[in-house]
Parts: structure tokens; C-alpha cells; sequence
């Protein structure tokens, strides 16, 4: 099946899934930083000050997402999308209408978790659940939906702050997403609630990631291109000097990075459903690999651009095959649980990455040093999750 065909046959429950990750971006680090100074500013906190907050807050919402995400396996999708929009809009208001610095960061706190949190969660749950055969094309229409917010709204709210304020342009958005959100609760076929709630027997008689060896031998492998642009993101300026490239380039190539994303998230999705999500996650990590190959022995713009690309051509694919995979070793019925978990550690991670690689900068490591660490984290990672890879549960064999 086409994905034109997917999308006439499926477009109510698709729309629902590509406006939640549509929505997410409110919540994204990309978003956020586009309004750091006035934010820091109404709430009376320095540069520094506002950088751990920020990160504290995300740690938080990541322990936040361990324990609400796993709800999305039993609550009707509907009634979750409504609690998390609500919330997510009381979020928007506490942080763009409170100076009081707690409120604010309370304000925050909901926007991360209810934004890059909770509506991503929703959006690829709901596309990995609902589909069985198609679910890798699913979920790569589903991931637009980001793509298109990484595309559009920077450029979108340069424009707009030529008239409004910063407030006043959340405000505009969040009411612009609102009222989609209106149309789709109302007109949209809701999938129902896939079970009901388990009770405390049957909750300790489910998947728990955390005690699974296999898990934890797969994470790394789904961490590491996370941990490795949230690296190349914030210290762009370090990566620059070294690769002797500019600045000025880096902002192209990001926005080359987004563009890639588009081909790899439809491509990586149609093989996911043709290939398995097995044989795509032994490869779809190869385009950073050698980009980080170029960038370590080359240098200069092309390393800058390869970088940009091969990282965005590889984070286009990870969801479809990383949802995938998920499905295939726990099972859709406990999805919720099990993205919620890998989730919530996705949130810690790129969280302290970006101190643990300051550290290193400190102590006086070269950046190319650090992209060395990065291309000796990728294959230890891909050699660690071989194993899990070639189980005949990840293969889709009943042993």
C-alpha cells in the first residue's frame, strides 16, 4: 500500500498522530530557545541561572512521563489528548503571564512535559498501535508533523515578532493549535481505549523495562544519535572553530538537517514495513557514522554539512524503527509503557549530555576528540544491541 493510499483509507486517525507531534514542538528545546531571553528576563534569571532550570525542569518532566505515559495503554485516546492539551495550555499561560520566577518554572515544566513529552508520546503511540503492517509508513507520516513545526515556525515567529510581542505570539499559536485541536476532537474517528486499566497484580505482571537486560542493551543503541546532536546543537560554536567552517554555514546546514529529515522518515518507514524493523536498525545509523568519519578526518564545510544531513537523513528514520522494534519485542498492548520508559530516558540523557561533553571541553579535549567519543559510542552501541537484534522475538519468531 502506497502512502497515498494510506492516507485516504486512514487520514482521521494519521491527522490525529501528525498534529500531536505537530503540537510537540511548542515543548521542543528548538522552540524554546527562540523566546530563552525574554523568558529569562520576565522571570528575573541570568543566562546561567535559566540553563539549569531548564534542565531541571526536564529531568523532571522525564520522571513525570515514567509515570503518566504508561496511562495512554488504557485511557481513551481522546480523553488523554484533551487532559494533556489542557494542561499544556495552563503551562503556556503560568509561564508567559506569571514574573514570579517558581510560577514561571512550574509554567515550563508543564509546556516540556505536556509538549515534547506527552504529545509526542501520544502522536507515535497511537501510530505504532493502530497499525499493524503499515505501521512503519505510520509512523514516518505521523514524524512530519515535527518536521513541518522545525521547518516553519522559526521562520514564522521572526516574522510575527515584527508586530507582536513575544506573549502575544504564544498566545496566537497556542489558540491557533487549540482551536485544531477543537475541530479534531470533535470530528475525528477516535480509536477507543485499547484495554482497561490493570490492576496492581496485573501492573507487576507487565512489561518492566528497567529489570529487562535486553532493554538496556538496546537503549544505547536508540540513545546515541539523540545524545550526539544535543551535543553538536549546543555547542555549535566549539564545533564550528575546529572544523574551521562558520557559524553563518551551520545555520544553512541546520536548516538542510530539517529538510532531510523528510526523506528519511518516509524512506526509513517504507522499509521498515518492507525490510523489518531488524535489518533497519543495524543500518540506519550508517549515514552519521560516516559523517562523523568525514568530519574527524577531513574537517572544514563538508564536514559541517555532512554532519547536519547524515544526522538528519539517520533521526527521520529512528522513530519508525525504534517504535518497531518496541512492538515487536513487548508487544502493542504495552507500548505506552515501554515508549514511556524509553522516553523518560531519552529526557536524562540528552539532559546531562550536554554537561558531561562541557566537562570535557573544560579539561581541554578537542571537539574532534569529542566526535571521535561519538563515533566509539555509535559502535559500541550497535555491537551491544546485536544480540537483542538477532533474538527470535526481535525477528518476529516465536521460539
Amino acid at each position: 500500500m502506497s502512502y497515498r493510499t494510506l492516507l485516504r483509507d486512514h487520514r482521521g486517525v494519521l491527522g490525529i498522530a501528525f498534529l500531536a507531534m505537530f503540537s510537540s514542538s511548542l515543548g521542543q528545546s528548538f522552540f524554546l530557545g527562540l523566546f530563552q531571553v525574554p523568558i529569562a528576563e520576565r522571570l528575573g534569571l541570568t543566562a546561567g541561572q535559566f540553563g539549569t532550570a531548564y534542565s531541571l525542569v526536564t529531568l523532571a518532566s522525564g520522571f513525570a512521563m515514567l509515570r503518566l505515559g504508561p496511562s495512554i495503554d488504557w485511557v481513551a485516546p481522546r480523553r488523554f489528548a484533551l487532559a494533556i492539551l489542557l494542561v499544556l495550555l495552563a503551562g503556556i499561560l503560568l509561564l508567559t503571564l506569571s514574573s514570579a520566577w517558581l510560577v514561571g518554572l512550574l509554567g515550563l515544566g508543564l509546556v516540556r512535559l505536556c509538549g515534547q513529552g506527552m504529545m509526542s508520546h501520544l502522536g507515535n503511540t497511537l501510530a505504532g498501535r493502530e497499525f499493524t503492517d503499515l505501521r512503519g509508513r505510520a509512523l514516518g507520516l505521523a514524524g512530519l508533523g515535527l518536521m513541518v513545526g522545525e521547518t516553519l515556525l522559526p521562520p514564522l515567529v521572526a516574522a510575527l515578532l515584527v508586530w507582536l510581542g513575544w506573549r502575544e505570539l504564544w498566545w496566537s499559536l497556542a489558540a491557533g493549535i487549540a482551536l485544531a485541536w477543537l475541530m479534531m476532537l470533535g470530528r475525528a474517528p477516535w480509536p477507543a481505549a485499547p484495554r482497561s486499566r490493570p490492576d496492581r497484580q496485573a501492573s507487576r505482571e507487565g512489561p518492566r523495562p528497567f529489570r529487562e537486560a535486553r532493554f538496556w542493551r538496546l537503549l544505547p543503541l536508540l540513545m546515541t544519535l539523540p545524545i550526539a546532536l544535543t551535543g553538536l546543537f549546543i555547542y555549535q560554536a566549539h564545533l564550528t572553530a575546529a572544523m574551521g567552517s562558520s557559524l553563518a554555514l551551520y545555520s544553512v546546514a541546520l536548516t538542510g538537517m530539517g529538510l532531510a529529515k523528510l526523506p528519511g522518515a518516509l524512506l526509513g518507514g517504507h522499509w521498515v514495513d518492507r525490510l523489518g524493523p531488524v535489518r533497519l536498525a543495524r543500518l540506519y545509523l550508517l549515514p552519521f557514522a560516516l559523517a562523523l568519519v568525514l568530519a574527524i578526518t577531513l574537517g572544514g564545510h563538508l564536514a559541517v554539512w555532512a554532519l547536519m544531513m547524515g544526522g538528519g537523513l539517520a533521526m527521520g528514520a529512528q522513530e519508525a524503527i525504534a517504535t518497531s522494534l518496541l512492538v515487536r519485542l513487548w508487544g502493542a498492548e504495552h507500548l505506552g509503557r515501554v515508549r514511556a520508559t524509553l522516553s523518560a530516558v531519552m529526557v536524562f540523557s540528552t539532559g546531562i549530555a550536554p554537561a558531561v561533553l562541557g566537562v570535557a571541553l573544560d579539561l581541554g579535549a578537542s571537539f574532534t576528540l569529542v566526535l571521535a567519543g561519538m563515533l566509539g559510542l555509535l559502535v559500541g552501541s550497535w555491537w551491544l544491541a546485536q544480540g537483542v537484534l538477532a533474538s527470535p522475538e526481535a525477528r518476529g519468531v516465536t521460539p
